[in-house]
């Protein structure tokens, strides 16, 4: 069974299931531990109604500490196993898996939102949310796919299909600051098929002026109004050399 008393020894191996460091995973506890009390108050049960048992009374449950609620979360969103895999790692049935992911994905979101550290959703906030550091902001946009059951409708799998990874997805356009290396920008979501520049024409963010946007050749022709943009250029395939 994975556990955090387990896992927090393997530093490598705690980041390659979880993504942050263990500093960043426990400061990220302790919004994560508040935000769930206000969520799920000790003196509610699951339903929201007042406990008549005492606090602590009954069966111990498989996450009943918070730093394992976290781990648990961060592992699924981080990997994204299937639910009887996860249920396989941390010991509990496929239902019990699928009920933690529904009652702490509200947690987390609430903790980041908490931390400061959520990406601006509305394209006509994302200049204002840059703030003014009196730097010229750096920026980096890409197209990032999350792999998705295979829709058993026709219309629907030729919609969420991507030709260039040859799966089922859901898309998203996202934008990183480079000087604070997160992500401070993440568009809705849309199906495996449409294309990069096209995401982000429909979503009309509204960039600072005086920054640098780098793209890739997905955004080819996508010029907003930016003090410069650059994309990178694909290298020449060596050439082929035959012996006589």
């Amino acid at each position: 069974m994975v556990t955090y008393k387990a896992l927090r020894g393997d530093r490598r191996q705690f980041m390659a299931l979880t993504s942050p460091t263990l500093s960043e995973f426990q400061r990220l506890l302790t919004a994560f531990a508040r935000a769930y009390q206000k969520l799920y108050p000790v003196n509610r049960t699951v339903a929201g109604q007042p406990r008549q048992r005492s606090v602590g009374g009954g069966c111990k449950g498989r996450l009943e500490q918070p730093e394992d609620k976290l781990l648990f979360l961060l592992v699924y969103l981080k990997t994204y196993p299937l639910q009887a895999v996860m249920g396989e790692l941390f010991d509990l049935s496929t239902p019990q898996v699928n009920y933690w992911i529904h009652r702490l994905l509200p947690v987390l979101r609430s903790a980041l939102e908490d931390l400061g550290v959520l990406p601006e959703r509305d394209p006509t906030h994302f200049a204002q949310a840059q703030g003014t550091s009196g730097k010229a902001p750096r920026l980096i946009i890409d197209a990032t796919e999350r792999r998705r059951q295979r829709p058993k409708n026709p219309e629907k799998q030729a919609l969420f299909y991507s030709g260039r990874k040859k799966k089922h997805c859901d898309k998203n356009v996202v934008i990183v600051n480079t000087r604070g290396k997160r992500i401070d920008y993440l568009s809705q979501t849309y199906p495996g098929k449409t294309h990069d520049k096209k995401i982000a024409d429909e979503e009309g963010i509204a960039y600072p002026a005086e920054a640098t946007l780098n793209k890739d050749t997905g955004f080819q022709g996508y010029e907003p109004a930016v003090k410069k943009t650059c994309q990178a250029k694909k290298k020449a395939a060596p050439g082929r050399t035959h012996r006589g």
